[in-house]
């Protein structure tokens, strides 16, 4: 990463409760479903169309890893700038909705907590909420995440 562009990233100290950030979009297809879940969910909801329409999801639905795949990516590319990269430290993830061919998803994010370190003055933890929605509004993910953030070198 250039010195420019991480110099435009947040640290620690930037960050606060209730600040909110907002990605670009992705839209995931039939084939990214199909091609995500052979080689890592290979369930048939997520692999066969036709036999998808018989099960609870009554369609070809994403798998819930590849919509939090898809969620990092759009996080990195700058939904959530921090400075060091996006460090996770524990966490927890939901579904509420199944995520669909023709989807047009995006994350909004949210601090709700910041923490510096007591034992690692270089470093803390923010806790952030990340919602992935897809084009009609439905929270299609949620994603609590502690994440390693460093804090601005002083001195």
């Amino acid at each position: 990463m250039s010195d420019q562009i991480q110099a435009d990233r947040l640290h620690l100290d930037d960050l606060h409760v209730g600040q909110r950030f907002v990605s670009a979009t992705h839209t995931i297809d039939k084939t990214q479903i199909r091609t995500f879940a052979a080689q890592f969910d290979p369930q048939l909801f997520h692999t066969d169309e036709e036999a998808a329409k018989s099960t609870l999801f009554k369609g070809l639905a994403a798998s819930g890893w590849h919509t939090a795949a898809i969620t990092m990516r759009l996080n990195v590319e700058g939904g959530l700038p921090l400075a060091g990269g996006i460090i996770g430290a524990g966490g927890e993830i939901n579904w509420p909705a199944p995520t669909r061919p023709g989807d047009t998803l995006h994350v909004e994010s949210e601090v709700i907590e910041v923490t510096p370190s007591r034992s690692k003055p270089d470093r803390g933890i923010a806790v952030i909420v990340s919602r992935t929605i897809n084009q009609r509004g439905e929270i299609v993910q949620t994603l609590t995440a502690k994440l390693v953030v460093p804090r601005r070198a002083t001195g």
